[in-house]
C-alpha cells in the first residue's frame, strides 16, 4: 500500500512545477502562461514555522498540482547555518527580493503577486487553521476576482 502511495505521489508531481529561486524566470513564466507568482520567504534551517509550512502546505502534492497551471513558484531562502549557505549570486537575488517584498524581514512570509509584480495578498507566518485545500481556495478566489 505504501508503494502505491509513493507511486501516486510521483505521478501527481510528474508535471507539477517545483519551487524555483529566480524571480525573473518566474515573472517570465507568469507573463507567458497567464499565471500568478507565489513567493515564499523562508529560513529553511532555523525557522520552525517555515519548515512546517513548506512540509504541510507548500510542498504538498495537492498544492504543487494546483500550481501547475496557475502559479509560478519562488522560494527565497535565508539559511543561517554555514553548511547551508547559498552562493553569493543567489543570496543577492534573495536579498533584492526581500528588499522589494519583505522589508520587515518576516519569516515565513508568503506573497501572491501578479505577473506585473503587484502584491495581491500576503500570509504572515504559518496561517492558523489553514489547510492545503483552504489555501488553494483562497488563492483561487483572488485570481477569480481579477478576471
Amino acid at each position: 500500500m505504501k508503494f502505491l502511495s509513493i507511486l501516486l505521489t510521483f505521478f501527481l508531481l510528474e508535471g507539477a512545477p517545483q519551487w524555483g529561486n529566480d524571480f525573473d524566470k518566474a515573472k517570465s513564466d507568469a507573463i507567458q502562461n497567464h499565471k500568478y507568482i507565489v513567493i515564499n520567504f523562508s529560513g529553511s534551517d532555523w525557522c520552525g514555522p517555515c519548515i512546517k509550512l513548506k512540509r504541510d502546505i507548500l510542498d504538498s502534492p495537492e498544492f504543487l498540482n494546483y500550481a501547475t497551471s496557475n502559479l509560478a513558484l519562488v522560494r527565497a531562502d535565508f539559511p543561517r547555518l554555514k553548511k547551508n549557505q547559498l552562493d553569493k549570486k543567489q543570496t543577492a537575488m534573495n536579498e533584492a527580493l526581500a528588499e522589494k517584498y519583505n522589508q520587515e524581514g518576516k519569516f515565513p512570509l508568503t506573497v501572491l503577486v501578479g505577473a506585473d509584480g503587484k502584491v495581491l495578498k500576503e500570509w504572515d507566518g504559518y496561517p492558523t487553521g489553514i489547510t492545503t485545500e483552504t489555501f488553494i481556495q483562497e488563492i483561487q478566489s483572488i485570481i477569480n476576482a481579477r478576471k
